[in-house]
C-alpha cells in the first residue's frame, strides 16, 4: 500500500509540473499530463539502465492505479455528456448540424476506407483479420473530437461567446454523441467478457438506454429540485448516477464509460442547462484523478516499437484525421454564410481531440480490437492533430489578449 500511495504522488507532481509547462507554452493542460504518461512509461524512463519503470512501477501497483483511473475516467465521462447543452444546437441555424455531421462523417468514412484498404500494413504491424469492429473503430479514432479540450482552448484564446467558438463547442457536442454511438456498435459483441449474446446484448442495453431517458432523467430531476430534501443536492446524486450507469453497462457486456456518457446525458440542472455545482465538482474530482489514467496509459505505450510500416500508418492516419476534419469543417463553416476567419477557426477547434481519444483508444486496446503497437501509433496521432490546435488558432486569430490564468480543471 505506501508503494501505491507514493506512486500517486509522483504522478500528481509530475503532471502538475508538466500541466503548467503546457500552459506557458500555449497548449492545453491535457497536453502536459499525457507526457507524464510518456515520461514515466517504457517509452522514456523504461528506455534508461535499470528500466526504472518497473522499479517505481512494480506489478503488484498496477491493479489498484488502474482501478483510481478507471473511476478518473466514469466521471470524466459524466462530464461530457453533462455539459453537452442540446438548446444551443438551434441557435445557430444550419451550420451546427453541418459542420457536426461533416466534420464526423469524413473523417470516419476515410477511417473505414484506410482499415479495408491498408490490409497489408496493418497486418506488418501484428493486426489480424480484419472485422466489423475493427474496421468501425479505426473509423471512429479518425473521427472523435475532444469537446471538453476544444471548449478549454475557446476560453483560453477568448473565443468564448464568438460565433466560431459556440457553433465548434456545439458542433464538437453533436459529434461526440454520435462517435459514442458508432464506437458502442463496434464494441458490442467484440470483448470477451460478455455474458450475453449481441444480439441480445444490443437489446438489453436499448432497454436501459430508454429506461434512463425516459423514466430516470425526470426522477432525478424531480428530486433535485426538491429543496426541503436533505438528499436534493444534485452533487452526490451525480457521482451515485454514473457510477451505477457505469456498473450497469460494464454488466451488460459494454464498456463502463458509455453508461457514464449516458448518465451524464440523462442528468440535466434547472431549465435543462448544466447545474454549475455539479459541473465544477466532477470536473475538480476527474482533474485530481486523471493524471493516473495517463500513467495507465503510458505503461501501454513503447514509441521506440513505432518503426518501419508503423510509420506509414501514422502518416497515413494524421493526413486521414486532418483532412477529415479540416476540409469539412471549413468548407461547410463557409457554406453556412460564415466569414472566411471564422470558418477556419471552426475547422481548426473541431479537429482537436485529446483525452477524449485516448479514452476510446484504451477501450480499444482492452477489447482487443486493436494491440499495443496500433495503440500507441493511434496516440501519437491523438498528441499531434491536438498539439496542433494552437499553432493554428494563432495562425488564424493571433493572440491579442490570452487571459492570465487558465482554467486549472480543463481536461
Amino acid at each position: 500500500m505506501a508503494d501505491v500511495i507514493g506512486d500517486v504522488a509522483l504522478v500528481f507532481v509530475i503532471a502538475s509540473l508538466l500541466g503548467a509547462a503546457a500552459r506557458k507554452c500555449g497548449q492545453p493542460t491535457v497536453i502536459g499530463q499525457i507526457l507524464t504518461g510518456f515520461i514515466l512509461g517504457p517509452s522514456l524512463l523504461g528506455r534508461l539502465p535499470g528500466h526504472l519503470t518497473s522499479h517505481l512501477f512494480p506489478s503488484p501497483v498496477l491493479p489498484y492505479l488502474n482501478v483510481m483511473s478507471q473511476v478518473a475516467v466514469v466521471i470524466f465521462m459524466f462530464t461530457v455528456g453533462y455539459e453537452i447543452e442540446f438548446g444551443s444546437l438551434r441557435r445557430h441555424g444550419r451550420a451546427v448540424p453541418l459542420v457536426a455531421l461533416g466534420a464526423l462523417a469524413v473523417p470516419l468514412g476515410l477511417g473505414v476506407a484506410c482499415a479495408l484498404l491498408l490490409h497489408p500494413q496493418f497486418a506488418s504491424i501484428g493486426i489480424g483479420p480484419q472485422g466489423r469492429s475493427f474496421v468501425l473503430f479505426i473509423g471512429v479514432a479518425t473521427s472523435i473530437t475532444a469537446l471538453p479540450v476544444l471548449a478549454s482552448i475557446v476560453r483560453e484564446r477568448n473565443l468564448a461567446g464568438t460565433t466560431a467558438g459556440l457553433i465548434a463547442t456545439a458542433a464538437a457536442g453533436i459529434m461526440d454523441v454520435l462517435a459514442w454511438l458508432v464506437l458502442a456498435a463496434a464494441l458490442i459483441g467484440a470483448g470477451h467478457s460478455g455474458r450475453f449474446s449481441l444480439p441480445v446484448t444490443a437489446a438489453l442495453i436499448s432497454c436501459f438506454v430508454v429506461v434512463m431517458l425516459v423514466a430516470v432523467r425526470p426522477a432525478v430531476s424531480w428530486w433535485t429540485n426538491r429543496r426541503q430534501s436533505v438528499l436534493s443536492s444534485p452533487v452526490p446524486i451525480a457521482f451515485a448516477l454514473a457510477l451505477a450507469s457505469a456498473w450497469v453497462t460494464g454488466a451488460l457486456g459494454l464498456h463502463p464509460i458509455f453508461g457514464a456518457f449516458l448518465a451524464g446525458l440523462t442528468m440535466r440542472g434547472r431549465n435543462g442547462a448544466p447545474d454549475a455545482d455539479v459541473l465544477r465538482s466532477m470536473e475538480q474530482t476527474a482533474s485530481v484523478l486523471l493524471p493516473l489514467f495517463f500513467v495507465v496509459t503510458g505503461l501501454s505505450l513503447n514509441v521506440g516499437a513505432v518503426r518501419g510500416n508503423a510509420f506509414v500508418v501514422l502518416a497515413v492516419i494524421v493526413v486521414i484525421a486532418c483532412a477529415g476534419k479540416l476540409g469539412p469543417g471549413y468548407v461547410l463553416s463557409r457554406a453556412s454564410g460564415l466569414s472566411a476567419r471564422d470558418s477556419a477557426t471552426i475547422a481548426a477547434l473541431v479537429n482537436t481531440r485529446g483525452l477524449t481519444e485516448l479514452i476510446a483508444l484504451n477501450v480499444g486496446l482492452a477489447d482487443s480490437i486493436i494491440n499495443q503497437r496500433l495503440f500507441t501509433v493511434l496516440v501519437l496521432m491523438a498528441l499531434i492533430t491536438t498539439f496542433a490546435t494552437g499553432p493554428l488558432l494563432s495562425v488564424i486569430r493571433p493572440v491579442r489578449a490570452v487571459q492570465p490564468a487558465a482554467d486549472e480543471y480543463a481536461i
